[in-house]
Order: structure tokens, then sequence, then C-alpha cells
């Protein structure tokens, strides 16, 4: 008899929040948007302009993918539409996935330079 296990993480905003955040960096023009955005905000002309080969309709669909996941915050003045970046939910996921490896690794470099001191 086969069982099925629904894994799915509904319900738990704090996963669903990740999820999406995954989803949103796992396309190579939205990682691209964030890192454009990483040194000064910019409005989404200025994002336009730079993915000549995308129209704008795209470009605006890899921003609310962006936004949706709260990687982009954006704020209107006037006509512009400026987009600043959020590094919060990827400091989450640093947090959660990377800091616990990232400390174990130093631990072990720390004891490799006591023992070649040694």
């Amino acid at each position: 008899m086969l069982y099925y296990y629904n894994m799915s993480t509904a319900g738990n905003k704090k996963s669903d929040k990740q999820e999406r955040v995954f989803k949103a960096l796992a396309d190579y023009k939205r990682r691209e948007i964030l890192d454009l955005l990483k040194d000064e905000p910019r409005t989404t002309g200025d994002l336009c302009s730079h993915f000549r080969s995308l129209d704008r309709c795209t470009v605006m669909q890899h921003l609310r993918v962006l936004e949706k996941a709260d990687l982009v915050i954006v704020k209107r003045q006037g006509r512009q539409r400026w987009n600043y970046i959020n590094p919060l939910p990827i400091k989450d996921i640093y947090d959660r996935w990377i800091s616990h490896y990232a400390s174990r690794a130093v631990d072990l470099l720390a004891r490799m330079k006591r023992q070649m001191e040694e």
C-alpha cells in the first residue's frame, strides 16, 4: 500500500516566506536586479534600460516576484517607482541555513591552528 505524506508548509508563515525568497532567488535575472539595487535604489525605468533584451512588462513581473518575497521595497515618488533592496529576508536565511555551518568551519580552523602551533 502506498502512503501519501503531505510535506506542504501551508500554514507556517515563516516557511512560506522563506519559500518565496528561495523561489525569487532561483532566477538569475532577479539576482541581477538585486545586485543592481545593492549599491543604490533605482527606478523601474533604470532597471528596464539595464535589461535591454527584456520588455518592461517582463522586468515588472520579476520585480513583483521580488516584492512578494519582501526582497524589494517599492516607494512611489510622483510618476517614478523607486526600488530598494531589503536584505533582511536574506539575513534570515543566512541565520537559519548558513551561520550554523559557518561557525563549525571557524571552530575547525581554530582547532587546526592550535594543533599546528603545538
